[in-house]
């Protein structure tokens, strides 16, 4: 017996090497981890069971005669965060550059498969030179089978990907699928063709970090969710982002007890709005001064920054926040930051987490680049998210409410369960200077003081239309609050729809405008 244990010991040890010790130095000395220590970074402490350790692959030709390497480039198992159970894989570099075979593939399926049995996350490290081009279909198949297992998660596990190397052609795919994406800065890549290919098709000259590097895709694309600083950044985000997430699609979001009082006032929020209501402030000290202990957990901060979205607590609970933001391009909503609210109410929809709406927006981006780039198509797609969502939606209207972005900013019309206003709100087709000008510019014309006369129609409008009271009149509006009172509007709002039901009509599913 002792000489089998003796055995299974060296056998462990060799496959905790992967591709050897010398890879692993080298690794080392360009500073990136091992597939191994970020695993052991991310979970809690003597937590991870490890599965498939003496798995290799099959392919017998092309230089992989008489090779075997245990666990043949992916490491796979389920651990613990934070006493929570998650499953995950992370590629080992060390071993064939990380490339994906039948096998490789197969680990990453098993994982996935017990991951939905048991409702719970997936988190997957991905830093991999691709298929494994000596197999050939094997190693398409593979990938396949993985993109099948995101789709099928998704809606009803967390699914989080970490990309820490190389992930490119049909590896993106599945990043792409899956919940959030996370980059590192000056390390991870991410593109469907690589450089040379685009400088042979396109004759672009471009490196792989301009091309699709964690800079592109947190600010230009939207591809990625966060730019870590560091591999250990990017596990830290990860751990945090868990926090606010339940295990399913059947739970609730996670509870953490809070000594920030329900009932805390603010009176910088009464001065916050400026006087001239073309000046800008910042939505996110607005989030702040609200949330518990003025915590707000940014999703894409750098990625259609007229848009926030990310995760806060009120009175304990998660949330998931969306608000425009007027210090850039004055909140208007446009083709990004369109598909990036819908995507995150979507998610936030999946998983029972409730929405909380910040509104202060002019409208849409007028102009030919959003035209032709599809803003009625991608408007629609916030439009579409809300309406569907099921779950407690409040929404705050702060300053600007103006046209078809009033609707679909969780209007009241769109379900939104409560839904406040703050006495600066202005709801209305378009902002009173606007409106008189196309209602009176006849008249104005013929006045003795076309300035006065128009200055004297807008107060009038916007005493009669403007004025968040006629909408409250209406009901569109539950209430107009005093801005200092926000928190505690919000939180008794929650405890209403806690126990919020919700249907939508019996279907397939419904075609949102892709």
């Amino acid at each position: 017996m002792q000489d089998k244990l003796d055995e299974l010991m060296e056998l462990r040890a060799q496959a905790s090497l992967g591709g050897g010790q010398d890879r692993i130095d080298s690794l080392h000395a360009k500073g990136r981890m091992t597939a191994r220590e970020r695993l052991e970074l991310l979970l809690d402490a003597e937590s991870f069971e490890e599965f498939d350790m003496f798995k290799t692959h099959r392919c017998r030709q092309f230089g992989m005669e008489g090779k075997e390497i245990l666990g043949d480039g992916v490491v796979t198992g389920c651990g613990k965060v934070n006493g929570r159970v998650v499953y995950v894989f992370s590629h080992d570099f060390t071993v064939l550059g990380g490339s994906l075979s039948e096998t490789f593939a197969e680990k990453i399926c098993k994982v996935m498969d017990l991951a939905i049995k048991n409702g719970a996350p997936v988190i997957g490290f991905n830093d991999s030179g691709g298929a494994r081009i000596q197999e050939g279909i094997e190693s398409l198949a593979g990938y396949t089978d993985i993109f099948l297992r995101n789709v099928m998660s998704s809606g009803v596990i967390p699914q989080i990907s970490v990309i820490f190397g190389p992930c490119a052609g049909g590896a993106v795919y599945s990043p792409a699928l899956t919940d959030f994406t996370i980059m590192v800065k000056d390390q991870s890549y991410m593109f469907l063709t690589g450089p040379k290919v685009v400088r042979a098709v396109t004759r672009e000259d471009v490196t792989e970090e301009d091309l699709g590097g964690a800079s592109v895709h947190t600010t230009k694309s939207g591809v990625a969710h966060y730019a870590a600083a560091s591999s250990a950044d990017a596990i830290s985000y990860t751990k945090k982002l868990l926090s606010y997430i339940p295990q399913n699609n059947e739970e609730k979001p996670p509870f953490i007890d809070t000594n920030d009082p329900t009932d805390r006032m603010d009176e910088t929020l009464n001065r916050i709005i400026p006087d001239n209501h073309s000046k800008a402030y910042d939505i996110k000290e607005v989030i702040c001064r609200t949330a518990d202990d003025g915590d707000l957990f940014e999703v894409q901060p750098r990625f259609a920054r007229n848009l926030v979205i990310g995760f806060a607590r009120y009175g304990g609970y998660a949330v998931g926040v969306v608000a425009n933001q007027p210090r850039f391009i004055a909140g208007v909503l446009d083709n990004d930051s369109s598909v990036k609210g819908a995507r995150f109410v979507r998610f936030c929809d999946c998983f029972n987490i409730p929405v909380v709406t910040f509104v202060d927006v002019p409208g849409f981006l007028p102009g030919t680049i959003q035209e032709y780039h599809g803003v009625i198509k991608n408007g629609a797609k916030i439009l579409y998210a809300y309406a569907e969502a099921t779950i407690p939606k409040v929404t705050v209207i702060t300053r600007k409410a103006y046209g078809g972005a009033y609707c679909v900013m969780s209007s009241k019309h769109l379900r939104g369960d409560i839904n406040y206003a703050w006495p600066t709100a202005e709801i209305a087709v378009m902002g009173a200077q606007g409106a008189v000008e196309v209602l009176y510019a006849k008249e104005a014309r013929n006045a003795d003081d076309p300035k006065a006369f128009l200055s004297d129609k807008e107060q009038e409008y916007t005493k009669l239309v403007v004025n968040p009271l006629i909408a409250a009149k209406r009901g569109y509006i539950d209430d107009i609050i005093e801005p200092a009172r926000t928190r505690f509007r919000i939180i008794k709002a929650l405890e209403l729809l806690k126990n919020k039901r919700d249907t939508n009509p019996p279907k397939k599913h419904g075609n949102i405008p892709l």
